[in-house]
């Protein structure tokens, strides 16, 4: 079987699901051309949780529409796809002892915010997985680590979330490119291509940039999901790096770079 990749996507505003824009082409281009996945679990920063991380376990998890003042046309998207018991037992097999099943959750926009546009047919079985912000960067990375063998068994591991994400700041800066979020865009990104795990952990507790950019943390850890699912002959190749104000939509591919190219 195919190794799959195992990517970070940005997922941004709910409004990238019904414009035209560049970011949303880059997934769907994106989900053709990767190999269709057994199953799909998807790290989520819509899902937060402390001292357990949470799987859905339902066979059919609902859509959650988890934002407010948005069209009409956002809140009647609806992403059937089957959930996947099996993944959920086999991922939770793999957490350990923090790890819970929940029949109950659905998929919410963090989820059908990427999967939508690389797989429109929801017709792959997918599992959704909270953050514990229990947890500290790098106890997010070594659970990613943890998660690695689903890769080999079929499993697309997709971090959904945004490395710069501060919604307290995102009116008041868009339509720009603020200095400090250039500066955590580029000193992440470098550190994304050359394997500098502890750039993208470790932040001193002066940075204003990465105060800024982190914010409350939920949109940034789900990065480290995918990071410590790498593998040391992946290539690590960025897309849909954009940035807007106070929120970036940088996404990462680990393995064949050729999947991501020009994206």
């Amino acid at each position: 079987m195919t190794t799959l990749p195992a990517l970070f996507v940005g997922h941004g505003s709910p409004m990238t699901m019904i414009t035209e824009n560049a970011e949303r082409t880059g997934m769907e281009r994106l989900g053709q051309r990767l190999p269709r996945p057994k199953a799909i679990l998807a790290i989520t920063a819509h899902w937060e949780t402390r001292g357990e991380t949470r799987l859905t376990s339902g066979a059919n998890p609902h859509t959650i529409h988890d934002f407010r003042g948005f069209p009409q046309e956002l809140y009647d998207i609806t992403y059937p796809a089957p959930g996947s018991p099996e993944l959920a037992r086999r991922a939770a097999e793999l957490l350990g002892e923090r790890a819970v099943l929940d029949d109950a959750h659905g998929f919410d926009h963090g989820v059908w915010g990427v999967l939508l546009p690389m797989f429109p047919d929801a017709d792959i079985p997918a599992v959704a997985m909270s953050v514990d912000m229990a947890l500290d960067t790098e106890g997010h990375r070594q659970l990613g680590e943890a998660l690695a063998p689903l890769r080999d068994e079929g499993v697309l591991i997709v971090g959904s979330g945004n490395v710069i994400h501060n919604l307290a700041l995102y009116r008041q800066t868009i339509g720009t490119q603020p200095d400090w979020a250039l500066d955590f865009r580029a000193r992440t990104n470098q550190a994304l291509i050359d394997r500098r795990d502890d750039a993208l952990t470790r932040f001193a507790s002066d940075d204003r940039a990465a105060s800024a950019a982190i914010n409350s943390g939920e949109h940034y850890v789900p990065l480290l999901y995918s990071l410590g699912a790498r593998r040391a002959d992946d290539d690590v190749t960025l897309f849909n790096d954009t940035l807007d104000g106070a929120l970036s939509m940088t996404s990462v591919l680990y393995g064949d770079a050729a999947l991501a190219a020009g994206l």
